[in-house]
């Protein structure tokens, strides 16, 4: 009996053994049907197996990113900040990717232009050069000079005259045997494309390396370099999955190591005759790392060409320059304290901006704005980096410190660190500019409220915007098509808002130039544009200055009315809904403000606490009104709120509605954890 029974068992157990084996076999199969090998062609939802690990295919753009199975199934299980420790792909950041991708578009077509003409000028220069020495070598039928008696240092020369003239011979000789053969060179090199260099300095996948090389057609390489050795092997599959090797130069480094070796070899590389050799240096270099991009800056702005090269700069940490939290963080990054307000991120990207010119100035090396956002939780700044000492002599006049009204009504003042002064040169033909020290603009204490004042910076004063690179932007973006650019929208309508923001001062045309009616004013010169800063740099929130009047807060259009009734502009920030610029000095704001509570909006005197900011700003305690009616006096004309005047009529003919602020995208949506890995 215990025989049979374990014979039973012995065969039970054969049989679960066999039947598990085929099943196992069977989903082997299954699993191995449906995927394609590496070498297929790229497709969205593609399942792709190689060695051994199953990976699937992600579209963005013209690129394909391939990410294991298992990580787009733990990213759909947990939260945003819970995500997957792995190099990863963020679809939020597809907006920061499809923007550079166009930035680099607008930017790279006048580049590669401007490298076209240069080829050819110098092809044309060349070829008038051997024009004008074959002309020399042909006999012209005139009887010979008559030689002076020689010497023997006259005959050394005019043995070597005679050496000369017989190379020119020859290859006039062999140009009239073959004349293709010194004209087809000629125009292999100049029709032949320039070079277009991309560095992507912080990779992790390589999508944004993959991008430029699929979708900016004049680009000759882009090196795709990250620290990670996983980052890596994901950068090299991805690479070969879109059959991008030709392309794309895949880098194992350091990225500030990377760029200083770069600049050691370009300090070393000389011709024979010791000068310096063609530079190697990357036309565009792109910094998105995760947090702050300060340690890379030094490192960059040497690596990125110095004669009109683009850098690309992404900081991720607000919690940084966009707050009152680590002010001695912020300082030791970027070298400036940063505002504690409602228009914090505007400083931000001008306490950003103040990094990167600095950096740059050691150099002598000019920075200029050519387009920076504060978008979501970082921002992201194109700038334009030049080789010219003479315009770093201005970076003092373009800095400036913030004195700040932040315990009390909010108001701020703005302090030069130097003035960049125009004068008459001795001649009297023409003017230069004086770098000298700049003078004080206010007073500890606040001229609205009374409250003290604290101080920010230093930051960028100069404009933050280049509205000729915006137009060019959009330009690109009208021929993007929706479907490879998913964002569009959204860039469209922040662009268009950054273009907006920028309120340059008065046309200097019928200006005079000391304002006595007398004098015009001269042209504006390039040294002019150099010494130009935004008088208008910050903008405010209505709903911060009704807190402090105690009030409803004023419609947007209303107040925009009013302030436009007064002769002032009047328009919106990028950075943050509902906010609004203007050229108006605060006092006529403030103005304006009790015009709203007087006219529109009454509040009992009662329930404003004696003493506080909002009793001082409305006058409460002022019995005989001769302060307030001093500041109504100096406002002028009655305060109308219009809103008819107040509405935008900015975006022409088209009534599309724009999208200018982000909307979430998704639950918990935001920067996801810093991939870790070897």
């Amino acid at each position: 009996m215990g025989l049979v029974l374990f014979s039973s068992r012995y065969l039970l157990n054969n049989v679960r053994t066999r039947i598990c084996a085929s099943i196992q076999s069977h989903w082997v199969r299954t699993m191995a049907s449906d995927a394609q090998p590496i070498t297929a062609t790229p497709a969205p939802n593609q399942i792709i197996l190689h060695e051994g690990v199953r990976y699937t295919t992600i579209k963005e753009g013209l690129a394909h990113i391939l990410v294991p199975e298992a990580t787009v199934k733990e990213n759909e299980k947990v939260r945003n900040d819970q995500g997957v420790s792995q190099v990863f792909y963020n679809p939020i950041q597809q907006f920061n990717r499809d923007l550079t991708v166009l930035a680099l578009k607008a930017y790279g077509k006048e580049r590669v232009e401007t490298k076209q003409l240069a080829n050819r000028s110098k092809v044309d220069k060349f070829a008038d050069k051997k024009r004008k020495r074959k002309d020399q070598s042909e006999p012209t039928g005139e009887p010979p000079a008559k030689s002076p008696k020689l010497t023997e240092d006259a005959t050394a020369t005019e043995n070597t005259t005679t050496e000369a003239d017989l190379q020119l011979q020859h290859e006039a000789a062999s140009h009239a045997q073959n004349p293709d053969n010194n004209s087809e060179p000629k125009e292999t090199k100049a029709s032949h494309p320039p070079r277009f260099t991309v560095l992507d300095a912080l990779s992790a996948s390589g999508l944004r390396a993959l991008r430029y090389a699929q979708e900016i057609p004049f680009l000759t390489s882009v090196t795709s370099n990250d620290l990670l050795k996983s980052a890596v092997e994901s950068i090299k599959l991805n690479v070969q999955h879109n059959r991008l090797e030709s392309k794309i130069k895949v880098s194992h480094d350091d990225a500030i190591a990377h760029m200083y070796t770069l600049v050691a070899q370009e300090l070393r590389r000389r011709d024979p005759k010791g000068r310096p050799v063609k530079s190697e240096k990357y036309d565009v270099v792109d910094l998105d790392p995760y947090g702050s991009a300060a340690p890379f800056l030094d490192a960059a702005v040497q690596a990125v060409r110095d004669d009109g090269g683009l850098l690309c700069v992404t900081c991720t940490d607000s919690g940084v320059w966009a707050s009152n939290g680590y002010p001695e963080k912020c300082y030791s990054l970027y070298g400036g304290v940063p505002v504690k307000g409602w228009y914090s991120h505007e400083a931000g990207l001008r306490i950003v901006l103040h990094a990167i010119e600095t950096a740059a100035a050691k150099y002598g090396l000019s920075m200029e704005p050519l387009l920076s956002l504060s978008i979501d939780f970082y921002v992201r700044i194109f700038v334009r980096i030049k080789k010219s000492p003479a315009m770093v002599k201005f970076q003092g006049g373009k800095n400036m410190v913030v004195y700040n009204c932040d315990a009390g009504c909010g108001a701020w003042a703005t302090q030069l660190l130097m003035r960049n002064k125009s004068a008459p040169n001795k001649k009297g033909s023409g003017f230069f500019y004086k770098h000298t020290s700049a003078l004080a603009t206010t007073d500890r204490s606040c001229e609205h409220c009374g409250s003290t004042m604290h101080l920010a910076g230093p930051m960028y004063a100069g404009y933050i915007q280049s509205p000729a690179f915006i137009k060019r932007v959009l330009a690109e973006l009208d021929e993007a098509p929706a479907d490879v650019y998913g964002t569009t929208e959204r860039i469209r309508g922040m662009l268009q808002t950054a273009a907006e923001e920028i309120m340059p001062e008065a046309d200097r045309a019928g200006v005079t130039e000391n304002g006595d009616g007398e004098k015009p004013r001269r042209e504006a010169s390039r040294d002019d544009e150099l010494a130009a800063v935004d008088p208008y740099p910050f903008y405010f929130h209505p709903a911060t200055l009704a807190g402090m009047m105690r009030c409803t807060t004023p419609p947007e259009n209303p107040l925009k009315g009013a302030l436009r009734g007064l002769g002032y502009r009047v328009t919106r920030s990028h950075c943050k809904p509902g906010s609004i610029k203007t050229d108006a000095p605060w006092a006529v704001v403030w103005h304006v403000m009790r015009e709203w509570v007087r006219q529109k909006a009454p509040i009992k005197e009662e329930n404003v606490k004696v003493g506080s900011t909002g009793y001082r700003l409305l006058g409460l305690g002022d019995k005989d009104g001769s302060k307030q009616q001093q500041q109504e006096k100096a406002a002028g004309p009655e305060v109308v709120f219009d809103e008819a005047l107040g509405r935008d009529n900015t975006t022409g003919k088209s009534k599309t509605k724009l999208v200018r602020y982000q909307m979430n995208p998704r639950e918990n949506w935001g920067p996801m954890n810093r991939a870790k890995g070897r």
